[in-house]
């Protein structure tokens, strides 16, 4: 490009245009994601409904301890932000008072001081005026200014120097496009290129290669939940080895964890304290299976975890803080070791099912493995009481819970009692005391399943066949605890019959829905207003038969008529005669209504199924959109005090075969039920027909005593044979066409090879 000319600005408006823009793209989000939050304020509106018993302030406390230079922390990060702005505001200073370098269009009426429409005797008058002002000869003369007039005379003068100025803009004729690139001259001396190319070659040649090389070689090491590998071989080798496990089986293989060996992760810190202390620990821990000389559960680092786990279930005190650190760091391991254990045993038993390996793992391994997270975060072995799980109550205290009267054994039940009856069985606790028991009471879950079955891609979605893929919609709907305070109090609530007459009267087809009434009232006022109600019902039945629906259907005691409305039996018995020939004449006459009337409704069935359709198509869609969207894992807070870390609400929801001992389906794990969340679970059905009974589970991995679940019986028929003869292939009549011309001209060209051959 010969008529173009690149200039390196450093110190011009191009460079701090640039320099504005990049500070302003490097502060501004800064700031937003980097910027000290005032956690303070919430933390004081939150410890007003939070548990303060001493096991969660020992936590909390622990928890800030985990970040001694949190405050020094937060003050750097705002002296950046500061330092950031400042310059921010000084560059947009600078850009704002820059002179503008841009380009300006050559006038020479302006460089003599004279009007566009001036005359050529004005333009030399000017010319000479200017002349013996600026000329260099003179005092105040300037030959740059000198020069600029002459050429601005020559352009208004001179025939070609106008000509060139109202081309080109120029009265030299065209001339070079300056362009200024914010970047700094330094990077293009050729002083400095060999710096400028090693710094380039480092960066790009040796650092980034080396970055991406050493975080894939530490990412291949990693499975799921960001498990290693070798821990996921070591849960797939037991499972097939022992499909059965108990539930202390689990917890020892869980410990045998190579996440808590130093040789696979140097976080884990061997002390020679260990030698002493671990076996004093094992002492006190009955059962705890030390003996076992199965690899790797004999080892050092596999005896210890163990022993530190039944400690945790225990609620043992530590004899070192060195023991208490490990043992807080392998307690906060397990959620996801548990996990990853769970998946392998549903990948086994999908891989039995399917004939590949020849044990299946049994359910109550699954099941005492989903057991062993939720006994981790709570501190409590599966055989304890769920009421430990709320603070300030002790095993000593149960008695009061399973006495003759009371006998409340679970959370639900003690959520379920009348106020009074509560405070009088927690009478020992003081007043703070009993707000935590009821703070964090108030907050554990309360759910509810809603369950459809259906076999997707049929035409007949409620009718299962054999083989066919059954797709199980489990609609898990959470509530607090707190909806069940005062549950038992027995609160009545009065019957209004106008309100109950106008629901009736808007919809005939709903249930009237009839409130309790008070035991104590007289038998007198029973039957009464047992009348009222019988009366009440034979209103709306007769206000129902002289309805009219949109579409001109009209109801009588419950049946569709169209056309006219027919008389009642007993008017036709009273007028005799006449009436039935009135009723056979307009009969006759309506044959055509009733005709038409019959066309319409097959309009309407056909539009309503191809909106079904339609509405089936767009669920579809919506479900589809749904799994590939990234799953939150924001739930509701788990009160756990003896769990290291905060802990969310997780659900698994399967489906599974009691009488068999199996899994059906795998596992599914939610991790964002706040409100309302839909599950969907297919599996195959049956070969055989006949009807089966499934089990739709849901348990918690944070709490013990909250698993619910659902009996689905399935009445699985035989498979319709298809007579593919009978198929019928909707083609059109174009196509045919094309496919006779295709075979005509294939045959023509057939026709001509044969001819060629001959010849």
């Amino acid at each position: 490009m010969s008529g173009t000319r690149f200039q390196y600005d450093e110190s011009g408006s191009t460079f701090f245009y640039f320099l504005l823009s990049f500070e302003a793209l490097v502060v501004v989000p800064c700031t937003y994601y980097f910027y000290p939050r005032a956690a303070g304020r919430d933390e004081e509106k939150r410890d007003k409904s939070k548990c303060n018993c001493d096991h969660c302030r020992i936590k909390a406390c622990r928890l800030r301890l985990k970040e001694p230079w949190r405050k020094a922390k937060e003050r750097f990060v705002k002296l950046l932000l500061f330092i950031g702005w400042v310059a921010l505001a000084l560059t947009a200073y600078k850009v704002a008072h820059l002179q503008p370098n841009d380009y300006v269009a050559y006038d020479p009426f302006e460089i003599l001081e004279i009007d566009p429409e001036a005359s050529v005797a004005e333009i030399k008058k000017a010319y000479r005026r200017l002349s013996l002002i600026h000329h260099p000869d003179m005092e105040t003369g300037n030959e740059k200014k000198f020069m600029m007039i002459a050429k601005a005379y020559a352009a208004l003068t001179d025939e070609q120097a106008k000509k060139n100025w109202l081309m080109y803009g120029n009265p030299d004729g065209p001339q070079a496009m300056s362009f200024g690139i914010a970047l700094p001259a330094w990077i293009v001396e050729k002083n400095n290129s060999v710096c400028v190319l090693g710094l380039y070659a480092l960066v790009f040649m040796v650092a980034l290669p080396v970055t991406v090389g050493i975080w894939w070689h530490r990412s291949i090491q990693f499975g799921g939940d960001q498990v290693l590998l070798a821990t996921t071989e070591i849960f797939l080798s037991y499972i097939y080895k022992t499909p059965s496990m108990i539930f202390k089986r689990v917890l020892m293989i869980i410990a045998a964890s190579v996440e808590f060996r130093r040789s696979y992760n140097s976080e884990i810190i061997e002390r020679p304290s260990d030698n002493v202390e671990v076996p004093l620990l094992i002492k006190e821990l009955p059962n705890l299976g030390e003996k076992n000389k199965e690899r790797p559960l004999c080892f050092s680092y596999s005896i210890k975890a163990r022993a530190l786990l039944h400690a945790h279930l225990y609620r043992m005190k530590l004899p070192s803080n060195s023991l208490e650190e490990d043992q807080l760091y392998i307690v906060k391991k397990c959620p996801n070791l548990i996990q990853e254990f769970v998946q392998c045993l549903a990948k086994m038993t999908m891989l039995a099912i399917a004939g590949r390996i020849s044990r299946i793992p049994n359910l109550e391994t699954v099941e005492n493995a989903m057991k062993l997270s939720g006994s981790i975060v709570q501190a409590l072995w599966e055989n304890k009481s769920p009421l430990l799980q709320l603070p300030h109550i002790t095993e000593s205290m149960l008695r009061q819970f399973c006495s003759r009267k009371r006998n409340i054994r679970s959370i639900k039940q003690l959520a379920s009692m009348k106020n009074d009856d509560r405070k009088n069985m927690l009478r020992n606790l003081t007043a703070n005391e009993y707000a935590d028991v009821m703070n964090v009471l108030a907050k554990m879950p309360l759910l509810d399943i809603e369950v459809k079955v259906e076999v997707e891609d049929d035409e007949d979605s409620c009718t299962i066949t054999a083989g066919a893929f059954v797709t199980v919609t489990a609609t898990l709907i959470r509530q607090d605890m707190s909806t069940l305070f005062d549950s038992g109090n027995g609160k009545e609530v009065e019957y209004n019959e106008e309100e109950a007459m106008g629901e009736i009267e808007e919809s005939p087809k709903q249930k009237s829905k009839f409130r309790s009434f008070d035991k104590k009232k007289k038998k007198g006022k029973e039957r009464g207003s047992n009348k009222l109600r019988k009366k009440n019902v034979n209103l709306a039945s007769k206000i129902t038969t002289f309805k009219k629906n949109e579409n001109g259907i009209q109801l009588k005691n419950g049946v569709l008529h169209h056309g006219k409305l027919e008389e009642n039996s007993k008017a036709s018995d009273d007028s005799g005669e006449s009436n039935t020939e009135e009723e056979s004449a307009a009969s006759g006459n309506s044959c055509s209504d009733e005709n038409n009337g019959d066309v319409n409704d097959k309009k309407d069935k056909h539009e309503e199924d191809d909106e079904s359709e339609w509405r089936k198509f767009q669920a579809k869609v919506s479900k589809r959109e749904k799994v590939l969207e990234a799953k939150s894992k924001k739930s509701h807070t788990v009160h756990c005090p003896f769990f290291p870390d905060e802990k969310d609400e997780f659900w698994w929801v399967y489906l599974c075969d009691r009488k068999r001992h199996s899994l059906i389906t795998d596992p599914y794990v939610v991790t964002n039920l706040i409100k309302k969340e839909e599950v969907e679970l297919k599996f195959a059905a049956p070969q055989k027909p006949g009807i089966y009974t499934y089990s739709l589970m849901v348990r918690s991995d944070s709490y013990l005593d909250f698993d619910i679940g659902k009996t689905i019986k399935l009445d699985v028929k035989e498979a319709k044979e298809i007579d593919i003869s009978k198929l019928q292939w909707d083609v059109s009549e174009e196509e045919e066409e094309k496919d006779e011309e295709e075979s005509a001209v294939e045959d023509s060209d057939l026709a001509t090879d044969d001819e060629s051959d001959d010849d």
